[in-house]
């Protein structure tokens, strides 16, 4: 009574069925390896720069060409927001390029003539203020932009926690705006592939006025900062990239210290240089 079953049809809708099954099986597996943190090691060892100068905080270090991290104290880089302090002249140079409120890193705003710092207190290229990391230039752009500009931007960069309130020209220093090290790293790398959602040009002129060192073995190209959380605590920033041999290997160093009379300005590049030294970079072997 068997001899009427369609037998090869129902091998073969079995053969596809079972192989249907292998394909999904091996695409969660697939899936799930993805989703494993194989790309990333974290390097105790890179502690003892932070104790050597009395202060704790983070560190990360992407390099493009094998895509891997090399991370100190991965739950602060990856979980904990501080306030940008002047790293954020970064996104206020590409916003203000942008949207023809700087006209390139040549234009000059005129001294207010208060006294402040001394490399401050004078008429300003972009390109001067950026190296200086100059507060009343940037408060300047800053309202040129003006606010509604400035959300606008800061929403689409997706930057921080995208909190905008309170006056434009402090919203980087106010805690109110926060980021955390590991977007801080992700905002440098698109800005060097050209990848931010900025006119190719606005993103160039950006990159120059980051450039900070240059030679035969390595170029470094970063942007500080130096701020205060709710607490008082003092909060120091460098962020940016090395190249070596057209390598580009992307960086973020964050700081923090409750000494108030702390050289953050020599403190955080003696650490960052310290810790790159260790991983072999300025040789121009990498």
């Amino acid at each position: 009574k068997y001899t009427n079953i369609p037998f090869v049809p129902t091998f073969l809708f079995l053969q596809k069925f079972y192989m249907k099954r292998f394909l999904i099986s091996a695409l969660i597996l697939l899936l799930l390896a993805g989703c494993k943190n194989t790309n990333v090691t974290t390097d105790d060892s890179l502690k003892s720069f932070f104790d050597s100068a009395a202060v704790t905080g983070c560190f990360g270090l992407f390099n493009n060409s094998q895509n891997n991290f090399i991370i100190y104290n991965l739950p602060r880089y990856r979980d904990s927001s501080f306030t940008p302090a002047s790293t954020f002249k970064v996104v206020i140079s590409l916003i203000g390029i942008q949207t023809g409120r700087i006209s390139d890193e040549n234009m000059v705003i005129k001294w207010d003539s208060v006294k402040r710092r001394p490399e401050w207190d004078k008429d300003l290229s972009m390109k001067e203020a950026f190296a200086v990391s100059s507060g009343p230039y940037y408060q300047e752009v800053a309202r040129r932009i003006g606010h509604d500009t400035m959300k606008h931007w800061i929403d689409s960069l997706g930057y921080g926690n995208r909190d905008a309130s309170g006056p434009v020209d402090s919203l980087w220093l106010n805690n109110t705006l926060k980021v955390k090290p590991d977007e801080e790293l992700g905002l440098v790398k698109k800005l060097y592939f050209n990848q931010l959602p900025f006119f190719h040009r606005t993103q160039e002129i950006v990159k120059k006025l980051m450039l900070r060192e240059q030679n035969s073995n390595y170029q470094l190209s970063y942007k500080t900062g130096w701020g205060n959380d709710e607490n008082g605590n003092e909060i120091g920033w460098v962020v940016g990239w090395i190249e070596e041999n057209k390598h580009p290997y992307f960086f973020v160093l964050n700081l923090e210290s409750h000494d108030k009379n702390i050289d953050m300005e020599k403190v955080r590049l003696q650490v960052l240089k310290g810790i790159l030294a260790h991983l072999g970079f300025f040789n121009g072997k990498k």
